[in-house]
C-alpha cells in the first residue's frame, strides 16, 4: 500500500484513492486542508463537544466524509466524479456507504443544519451560490468552518461570508492550508442566488444559460467560438454526444444543424448539465427530445452508439492539472463511436491532442485553427 494513499485519523488508518483512479498519477486524495479540518474537529471533541451531524460541502474525493463517517453526515457538492468517489472509498475501507447521505447540489438538506463544513472552491461564484442555497437552513447557533489552501483564500472570500453569513476570521496557515470561521448574523437578509446568469449568443436567437462555476459564464469564450464555426451537419438519424458539455452551446448549435438527430449531453458537473438543460429547453422547448446524464466522461454509454462526439476536453480536476480525462474522453469515445463515426475536439495548440487521436484512431485531420486553438477530426475506422 502506498504512502500516498494512507489518511491517518485518531481511530486508524484508511486508504483513500482520487476517483477515477489514476495509478500513474501518485496524486493524494485530501490535502492540507482536509487535515487542519479534521483536526480542528478532533481538537472540538477532545474538549467535550459533541458535534452534531455535519453538512459537508465540496468533499473532493471523500476526505471530509470518511474522517467524520461516525456522525452520519451530509455530503453536496457539484461533482459526481466526488460524489462516487466517496462511495467507493467508504466501501474500500469497509464503511457502510449509508452512513455518509449524499445531497445534489440543488437539494435542501433535510433538516436544519449545526455544523456545516465548506471546501471553499475556487470559484467566488460557486461558494456564493453555495452560502446562498444554504442559508436558510443554518440554525441560529450554527457552526461554520471553511478550510482550503491558504492561496485560495483572498480578501474577497471572507467579504462574501460577512456579506451573506456574518462575521468571519481566518485561522494562522498551517502547512499553508488555512481556515475561515465565520458567525451566522441573524439579522442580515436572506438574499436570493444570482444565479443562473445568462447572455444572449451573438448573431443568433440562443439564451445561453450558465450556473455558478460553469466554465465560460459570463460570455462566449474564443475557443468554443471557432469550434461553433466548425460544427458538422449531416448526421440523420443518428446519436450526437456533447462530451463534457459545460453550458451546451455546443450540443445545441449540433441540434440545430443536425434537426434529425438524438442529443446526449454528459458532464461530471450537475451544474453544468443544469445549465446545458436549461439553455437547450429555451431554445427547443419541449419539442426536441435530449438527454442530460451525469457521467465519469462515457463509462455509462453502449458501445458502437455514437454517429458524432464533440468534445472540448478540461485539462483539470480539482487542482490538478495534466491530460489524463483527455485521454480517458478519447478513449471513450472511440469505444462508444459506430464505424465511421467521428469525434471532434477543439484545444489548445500546444496540448498536442493531434498525436493522441492519431495513436488511438489512426488517423486525424486538422479542420480548423487559429494562433491559439484547433479543431481537430478523427474517424473510427
Amino acid at each position: 500500500m502506498s504512502a500516498d494513499q494512507l489518511f491517518k485519523r485518531p481511530e486508524g488508518t484508511y486508504r483513500l484513492h482520487r476517483y477515477p483512479h489514476q495509478p500513474r498519477l501518485p496524486l493524494r486524495a485530501w490535502d492540507a486542508a482536509d487535515e487542519l479540518l479534521l483536526q480542528h474537529l478532533d481538537e472540538l471533541r477532545q474538549q467535550g463537544l459533541a458535534l452534531p451531524s455535519p453538512l459537508i460541502l465540496n468533499d473532493a474525493f471523500g476526505a471530509l466524509a470518511l474522517g467524520l463517517h461516525q456522525l452520519g453526515p451530509y455530503s453536496c457538492g457539484d461533482s459526481f466524479l466526488a460524489q462516487e468517489a466517496v462511495g467507493l472509498n467508504l466501501k474500500g475501507n469497509g464503511i457502510d456507504p449509508d452512513q455518509v447521505h449524499l445531497l445534489a447540489p440543488f437539494d435542501p438538506p433535510p433538516t436544519t443544519v449545526k455544523l456545516l463544513l465548506i471546501k471553499l472552491p475556487k470559484t467566488l461564484s460557486l461558494l456564493e451560490d453555495q452560502l446562498c442555497r444554504i442559508r436558510p437552513y443554518l440554525a441560529p447557533d450554527c457552526r461554520i468552518i471553511g478550510a482550503a489552501m491558504a492561496k485560495h483564500i483572498q480578501r474577497s472570500t471572507v467579504q462574501l461570508f460577512e456579506r451573506l453569513i456574518g462575521p468571519s476570521r481566518c485561522s494562522l496557515a498551517k502547512k499553508k492550508a488555512r481556515l475561515l470561521f465565520a458567525e451566522l448574523d441573524p439579522t442580515k437578509p436572506i438574499i436570493d442566488s444570482p444565479y443562473p446568469s445568462s447572455y444572449r449568443l451573438e448573431g443568433s436567437g440562443h439564451q445561453v444559460y450558465n450556473q455558478a462555476g460553469v466554465f465560460s459564464r459570463e460570455k462566449l469564450d474564443i475557443g468554443t467560438r471557432l469550434f461553433l464555426q466548425h460544427i458538422p451537419s449531416g448526421v440523420e438519424t443518428g446519436r450526437i454526444i456533447d462530451l463534457g458539455c459545460g453550458n451546451g452551446l455546443v450540443g445545441l448549435i449540433a441540434a440545430e444543424r443536425n434537426p434529425d438527430a438524438q442529443l446526449l449531453f454528459t458532464d461530471e458537473s450537475f451544474r453544468a448539465l443544469a445549465s446545458a438543460k436549461q439553455t437547450f429547453e429555451a431554445t427547443f422547448g419541449d419539442q426536441r427530445p435530449a438527454e442530460f446524464i451525469a457521467d465519469n466522461c462515457l463509462e455509462q454509454q453502449p458501445d458502437n452508439s455514437a454517429a458524432l462526439v464533440l468534445n472540448n476536453p478540461p485539462f483539470h480536476q480539482q487542482q490538478s492539472v495534466g491530460d489524463h480525462i483527455a485521454r480517458q474522453m478519447f478513449r471513450d469515445a472511440r469505444r462508444v463511436l459506430k464505424q465511421g463515426g467521428e469525434l471532434r475536439v477543439i484545444g489548445n495548440r500546444h496540448l498536442g491532442y493531434h498525436q493522441q487521436l492519431r495513436r488511438l484512431f489512426g488517423n486525424c485531420e486538422l479542420v480548423a485553427s487559429n494562433p491559439k486553438f484547433v479543431v481537430l477530426s478523427a474517424i473510427k475506422r
